[in-house]
């Protein structure tokens, strides 16, 4: 197995006293559910063939769908900053609102408990690998070991392109937190990141079979996103010709939504070239195909060593990407493409092959995997259980959802309607689309005197949400309009 020069760090050594003590043969064995939790990174909800896209081949996320419930109006809440990823997974892991987190995520501070945290305090072995998009201090606190871990936001490409996904600069875990130990993977290594955090988790799997407490492992890979050019030698590899063109393409956005400048969007030239934004949607689909053979060596290893059984299982994505919506391609913005995510429940008691509508956020997760568990949710977090619409037993936890970019965007959800304000030096380009027979925001219906109650009701909505989220409202950038004015305590802990 191809991993860094220093060995992979699961050694009995590093397991908690308690984890330790469950080896011996006269403890009973703990049934508890085993939870395997895989993200990637970039990918839209439009990017999985078994819920809806025929272009595209995931054989292994179909698998997943296949034999789970899949959410298909999971959101992220957005980002306070252009690296959306950053508050997206803090929120994730500690089941946090955006207003809620610590620096916009860049901390987890020990009051904000980790899903993974919580597990290994109630007994379990926790593993993770991948990317990690915060402090080193919460890594340790949430996992008993680790290997291959990035930390960081994206895996940089180098001056020649002789970086990023080949060769990535990885630590093992290091019980004192200092992480002094990182390393790139050698030139001569043909091999991706993907692979590296596969192995780790494979190995990490093969080490649980014949031991007694459950463990959870944390697999945050970093494909598919970018770079995209060097595309590693398995998976199905797409030439522009097989992709279709997005059904709203837009050579440029029709105005300025305040962050075109950010690196993701200068990534190609404005305006779009068609043939450009196909070739990258090409890349941006083998990268998607290239992550999800490594997930199925993930899901063969759990069903050759039988702990498929009695395993929760959970996919999902840290955001989305627009890649040609709208003349936009990265995530710095509120339409679906960008905020809208796969995410995938299988696993013991939870129903198969089936879809749920329910609006929700990827914070959700963490309240769900306590349902799920029999754990009790701690007082930090503020998301909402999906376990009634999973069961169908129950009320759905939301049915609005507000979306925040910066302090220059904000969105609401509600019946199949959006939303979606602008304040762009003092200029506000409202946005008004039902999705209910405009799915890709084509038709801006705001102002047309047949949507009038509507705009109105979410208008309204929108504030009450924003001030129930404890949104920050500066008078010199974005007052939004608010009759009143939102402090915000938060505002002065956003930026690193």
């Amino acid at each position: 197995m191809k991993t860094l020069d220093m060995a992979l760090c699961i050694a009995p050594a590093l397991m908690t006293p308690a984890a330790a003590r469950t080896t011996d043969s006269t403890v009973k064995e703990d049934r508890r559910p085993n939870i395997v939790f895989i993200l990637t990174d970039d990918q839209n909800f439009q990017t999985v063939h078994s819920l809806g896209n025929r272009y595209i081949e995931t054989p292994n996320m179909d698998r997943i769908v296949k034999a789970g419930t899949a959410f298909t109006q999971a959101h992220v809440m957005g980002g306070l900053n252009g690296a959306v990823s950053q508050p997206s997974r803090a929120m994730l892991l500690t089941g946090r609102g955006l207003m809620d987190v610590h620096r916009n995520g860049s901390i987890i501070p020990p009051e904000e408990k980790t899903f993974p945290e919580m597990f290994r305090e109630a007994g379990y072995t926790t593993f993770g690998t991948g990317k990690w998009h915060s402090d080193k201090k919460s890594f340790n606190r949430s996992f008993t070991t680790g290997a291959n871990i990035f930390f960081g936001g994206m895996h940089m490409p180098g001056k020649n392109g002789e970086l990023g996904h080949r060769r990535p600069f990885l630590h093992q875990y290091d019980p004192t937190g200092k992480y002094e130990n990182g390393q790139w993977t050698k030139a001569s290594d043909i091999t991706f990141s993907s692979e590296l955090y596969a192995d780790a988790a494979i190995q990490f799997i093969d080490s649980m079979k014949n031991r007694k407490e459950p463990f959870l492992a944390y697999i945050a890979f970093t494909s598919p996103h970018d770079p995209r050019n060097i595309h590693p030698g398995y998976g199905k590899r797409y030439s522009p010709e097989e992709v279709p063109m997005p059904a709203n393409f837009l050579p440029e956005h029709p105005f300025d939504t305040g962050d075109l400048t950010v690196r993701d969007e200068m990534l190609l030239p404005t305006p779009r070239d068609p043939e450009a934004v196909r070739k990258e949607i090409a890349f941006y689909y083998s990268m998607v195909n290239e992550v999800d053979f490594q997930i199925g060596r993930i899901l063969d290893k759990l069903e050759d060593s039988g702990l498929d059984k009695n395993t929760i299982i959970v996919f999902a994505a840290d955001n989305g990407l627009a890649i040609g919506s709208h003349g936009l391609l990265g995530k710095q913005n509120l339409y679906e493409e960008s905020v809208r995510i796969p995410l995938v429940f299988c696993g013991p008691g939870i129903p198969a092959n089936e879809t749920r509508d329910s609006y929700c956020y990827l914070y959700d997760i963490f309240p769900t995997l306590c349902g799920l568990t029999g754990n009790k949710i701690p007082e930090s977090v503020t998301g909402k259980s999906l376990l009634p619409a999973i069961r169908k037993d129950g009320k759905i936890a939301r049915d609005a959802l507000l979306l925040t970019y910066m302090n220059i965007q904000r969105a609401v959800k509600k019946d199949g309607y959006k939303l979606v304000l602008y304040n762009v030096a003092g200029q506000r380009h409202p946005q008004l689309f039902n999705l209910n027979n405009d799915p890709y925001e084509n038709r801006n219906l705001y102002g047309n005197p047949a949507y009038a109650k509507v705009q109105k009701k979410l208008t309204r909505l929108m504030y009450k949400m924003m001030e129930d989220a404890g949104d920050f409202c500066d008078p010199e950038k974005a007052d939004w309009g608010y009759p009143g004015k939102l402090t915000g305590a938060q505002v002065k802990e956003i930026q690193p």
